[in-house]
């Protein structure tokens, strides 16, 4: 896409995302690693969301950011794609197959 001056618009992307994952991510991995039923539900969320992100990649489908002037591009939406099915293949592990040995000597 080219903006009214013709030049492609700028990767402003980069900074809502890396602020989303610092304000939302960290107390989500906070309760991931404490709570089982939590990394079950993370395990389900991670993989609609990588399956849409996966399909706005193949259809080229460039993702606005409300209230902003901000495009997530499409090749940005294979990458958050990748990252959320490695995150679904993680908690789908820890969520509903590991078992943590709990020994009362």
């Amino acid at each position: 896409m080219m903006d009214d001056k013709g030049l492609p618009p700028e990767p402003v992307m980069l900074p809502y995302l890396v602020a989303g994952i610092v304000i939302v991510g960290l107390p989500t991995i906070y309760a991931a690693v404490r709570f089982r039923e939590y990394r079950k539900f993370l395990a389900g969320a991670f993989f609609v969301s990588s399956g849409m992100q996966f399909y706005f990649y193949l259809a080229k489908i460039p993702i606005p950011l409300m209230w902003t002037n901000a495009i997530q591009s499409p090749e940005l939406s294979g990458v958050r794609g990748t990252i959320h099915f490695a995150l679904f293949l993680i908690c789908l592990y820890f969520g509903w197959f590991f078992r943590r040995d709990r020994r009362t000597d």
